[in-house]
């Protein structure tokens, strides 16, 4: 008996970062959009907790008990006295370290397909709190749709959209960590007055409208300088995108991924040829959101 969970990607349609907090943290008022890019996660018994992984990337997937997969199969087994004793494969087709919440996505489908193989019978809440405890961005994994993540990310408010947005994203050649993004941030504002994180109401209209003019005028990320100061490579794709046609272009989050808000598909597919021929990032994909969160399959 096994049980596989398709997860998808993220995008973060607005980023605000406030300062740093004396733990170490920030708050956020941070608009996650899922997009249709899946990671598949397939739990078997086993007589020892292990981890496989196959896909673009895989080989720089940990695959030890760093792994949000496994710390999520741990932390549900040791709540209920169980042993993890569980084959993990992931089927990756989320980029590794690039912004759109990879691991994260692994650690909620993980932790829901344990659930299911293990009939723990745990609640959506207990299933939240948990991913809240493995990371910032897992409770958005596991909820999928749009949502408003504040303190550092992990409490969520479901928003609403009025439609499908298209996205092309330029993968980059090397990833970016993201405590490194978060301190570059904090020496760049280092004396600054940090303004408290706030979600834009014009954002926040225009995703519930789902238009995607409106939106491309109202994205923002308060990380993408950092990202630009330590990949200023980076640079090039967004004049790329733009070039293009593409309405508006961000770095995903942390980055290195950049995402390019499309009129429609058709846009999308341009944008993304134009991409792939200008030599300023590795691979291309083209997805929609909002997508669903962590699903049995």
């Amino acid at each position: 008996m096994s049980v596989t969970v398709r997860v998808p990607a993220k995008v973060n349609v607005q980023l605000a970062v406030g300062a740093a907090r004396p733990d170490g943290f920030h708050d956020l008022a941070n608009v996650f959009l899922a997009v249709g890019l899946y990671d598949e996660v397939t739990v078997t018994p086993a007589e020892e907790l292990r981890i496989t992984c196959a896909g673009p990337d895989a080989a720089e997937v940990p695959l030890d008990r760093t792994n949000l997969a496994a710390r999520a199969a741990i932390a549900l087994a040791e709540r209920r006295g169980l042993d993890p004793a569980v084959h993990l494969h992931i089927a990756k087709d989320i980029p590794v370290a690039g912004g759109m919440a990879g691991g994260s996505a692994d650690g909620a489908g993980a932790l829901l397909a344990c659930d299911a193989l293990w009939g723990t019978g745990a609640s959506r809440e207990e299933l939240l709190e948990i991913c809240a405890e493995l990371g910032s961005d897992v409770p958005f994994s596991l909820v999928g749709g749009a949502a408003l993540g504040t303190g550092r990310g992990e409490k969520l408010r479901t928003l609403e959209v009025g439609g499908a947005f298209s996205w092309v994203f330029a993968m980059a050649e090397r990833g970016l960590s993201t405590p490194a993004v978060f301190r570059e941030f904090d020496r760049l504002t280092e004396g600054l007055d940090v303004p408290e994180p706030v979600a834009s109401e014009d954002l926040l209209d225009a995703l519930a409208g789902g238009d995607p003019d409106a939106l491309a005028a109202a994205v923002s990320n308060d990380l993408q300088p950092a990202a630009l100061s330590l990949f200023p490579e980076l640079a090039d794709t967004l004049a790329a995108g733009s070039a293009a046609g593409a309405l508006a272009g961000l770095v995903s989050g942390s980055g290195p991924t950049t995402a390019f808000l499309a009129r429609d598909t058709g846009a999308a597919a341009k944008i993304a040829d134009a991409l792939s021929a200008s030599g300023t990032c590795r691979t291309v994909r083209v997805a929609s959101g909002p997508a669903p969160g962590a699903t049995v399959v």
